[in-house]
């Protein structure tokens, strides 16, 4: 579990770190001219040279939304994550993990989506670092971690569902909202494990792969097609029956059911049809 590490402010270290130089210079001033304090000499400088070496193995410079975890001998003792100028404890190992958001792209995988249609699919997904100590300790490398559960959450989320939905209230991967939140959801539940933090997810690439590309595209102008057709047809009876309601109203004509059904199929002809219509004189009787 991450933790704090003990920290000091890195001035105040240095100024000790002078002191203990001035200290040792002082020492060695005034013993140089007395004789036998050869010893105490040696001694003042090996405990001083020592002293300012582990002083200086303490220092850790550390940048915005940047963090070191810190180990004494393969030991956990803490993390340090603010900004600045510090001395930790010396002779520890500084490991450092950046909290920057991140983003990753995933290659374009082939699979079949829930009716068995290849279909090909990426997305990126933008993450950061909350919990140093699960990134450093609980997989071997987080990164690669992030990209390999990126990849497996694709796969899952176009095996689950179709790439579209011909039925009414069935969710597809078309559905770009529902898709990207089903994809965020199960993706934090992946990378926990590591520390990870998924602020979001989004598809960006989405197509039927290129073996049924041209069948797939052939069904949609048909579906196109038809529905086209549909709105056609069901502005053509309502202009058909208004202007039937409008010469009745108005007394321009009087018709019987044949007549009335003669008129209705020739203006449905004309409305629906996807030619210009030929007109035709008629200088006769139906009958």
């Amino acid at each position: 579990m991450q933790r704090r590490a003990f920290r000091v402010s890195g001035f105040i270290m240095v100024v000790v770190a002078l002191l203990v130089a001035a200290a040792m210079v002082a020492v060695i001033a005034t013993k140089a001219s007395v004789p036998g304090s050869d010893g105490i000499i040696g001694t003042t400088v090996a405990a001083g040279t020592l002293l300012l070496v582990l002083i200086a193995t303490g220092f850790i410079v550390i940048s915005p939304n940047d963090a070191r975890v810190i180990q004494f001998f393969g030991k956990y003792v803490g993390t340090i994550g603010e900004p600045g100028f510090h001395w930790t404890w010396p002779m520890t190992e500084k490991s450092k993990i950046s909290k920057r958001i991140r983003n990753f792209e995933s290659n374009r995988l082939k699979v079949s989506d829930a009716d068995g249609n290849p279909v090909e699919i990426a997305a990126v997904v933008v993450w950061r670092v909350v919990d140093t100590y699960a990134a450093k300790f609980a997989v071997d490398d987080f990164v690669h971690f992030v990209e390999v559960q990126a990849e497996t959450a694709v796969r899952h989320l176009a095996t689950s569902y179709p790439y579209e939905a011909h039925a009414s209230g069935r969710t597809s991967l078309r559905d770009s909202a529902a898709a990207s939140e089903e994809l965020t959801a199960e993706l934090r539940e992946r990378v926990t494990l590591a520390g990870v933090e998924v602020v979001e997810s989004r598809i960006t690439h989405l197509a039927y792969a290129a073996e049924i590309a041209q069948a797939m595209l052939a069904r949609q102008q048909a579906q196109a097609i038809v529905a086209a057709r549909s709105t056609i047809v069901e502005g053509a009876v309502g202009m058909v029956s208004s202007a039937l309601e409008q010469l009745r109203e108005q007394g321009v004509v009087e018709l019987d059911e044949e007549r009335k059904a003669h008129m209705v199929s020739n203006l449905l002809v004309v409305l629906c049809g996807d030619r210009n219509a030929q007109p035709v004189v008629n200088t006769g009787s139906l009958y």
